[in-house]
């Protein structure tokens, strides 16, 4: 059930596998000159340290990451782009791109047959499963986003990979500019004032420090009651009664295998109903898609995340 619910998201299950599974990487190269032409051939490195040069533009993109294909529709690649994952549904025109398997095992025989340029993944494949894709000679490029800054830098790194970087800086300006907004109405909360919050993302599941999704908390001028912890984890129900958040977050289209809905599962949780954000009817659900894809509409999510905190300043 977690593995399908983070797979809509763009993630997929437990522990070291949902953070990509190969632990700390170093980040894919970001260009610093400004948005122009890019100049070929251009070397770049993805986030398992592995080196691409390109003497053109690819032509033939698949991308096995519903972030990445946001991302790479963002930059008007619909016509280079020839297959996407099984759960990428955004935008409209992912749905009907041919489709090449699951975001941690895609299908290899899919990819061979397309001949594509390139093949991006994400957060969901573990560094072993991309390189047993590389020794079957697709190429492979992979990103590990923890912060929203390294989403942004994703997306512009496509844009000069792609020829794209006009496109690419009007996406991450409309990103830092919803980055400054909420800033700004967060800026007199004091650190004795922040609300506290919890994220469950899925039944049982709440994520610590270093992901971009505890970022999100964070710039929203909340605090996360997870923050003493790493990554994506479970955390026990007796935890978070005794952290008592003012708010509750959660992905809203996630039922367990009985169909009640994730709302119903945390509202119904034993000794929950004293946890001052049900008392105070805090609990909101949103978009999985926006709360937990690190792709361009991240910064959506993130004006979503400090709405339900504070409807009072984002109304």
């Amino acid at each position: 059930m977690l593995t399908a619910a983070l797979a809509a998201c763009g993630n997929t299950g437990a522990g070291n596998e949902a953070a990509g599974g190969s632990g700390a990487s170093p980040q894919q190269t970001a260009p610093t000159e400004e948005a122009g032409a890019t100049v070929y051939p251009l070397t770049v490195k993805d986030a398992t340290g592995q080196e691409f040069t390109f003497e053109k533009a690819p032509e033939k993109v698949i991308s096995v990451s519903p972030a990445e294909t946001e991302a790479l529709f963002a930059l008007g690649l619909d016509k280079e782009i020839v297959g996407v994952s099984d759960y990428d549904d955004y935008p409209e025109a992912a749905t009907s791109k041919p489709k090449m398997g699951g975001i941690t095992k895609p299908n290899e025989e899919a990819i061979i047959a397309a001949q594509p340029d390139i093949v991006f993944t994400g957060i969901s494949m573990s560094e072993e499963a991309v390189n047993k894709l590389r020794e079957l000679g697709i190429t492979i490029f992979k990103t590990d986003p923890k912060t929203v800054e390294d989403v942004m830098n994703n997306i512009t790194l496509y844009g000069k990979v792609m020829d794209r970087q006009q496109e690419a800086k009007a996406v991450t300006d409309k990103m830092k500019a919803d980055i400054a907004e909420v800033q700004e109405g967060v800026k007199n909360i004091g650190e004795d004032q922040r609300l506290r919050v919890y994220v469950e993302f899925s039944p049982g599941w709440t994520v610590g420090k270093g992901e971009f999704m505890d970022e999100l908390i964070t710039l929203a001028g909340g605090e996360n009651i997870a923050s003493d912890t790493e990554g994506w984890n479970q955390i026990s129900e007796e935890k978070v009664i005794a952290a008592n958040p003012d708010v509750i977050l959660y992905s809203k289209s996630v039922v367990d295998e009985n169909g009640q809905s994730l709302e119903q599962i945390i509202k119904g949780r034993g000794g929950w109903s004293h946890i001052n954000a049900i008392r105070n009817n805090r609990v909101f659900g949103l978009d999985d898609n926006l709360l937990s894809r690190p792709g361009p509409r991240v910064t959506e999510g993130l004006k979503e995340v400090a709405k339900a905190i504070y409807p009072e300043i984002f109304k």
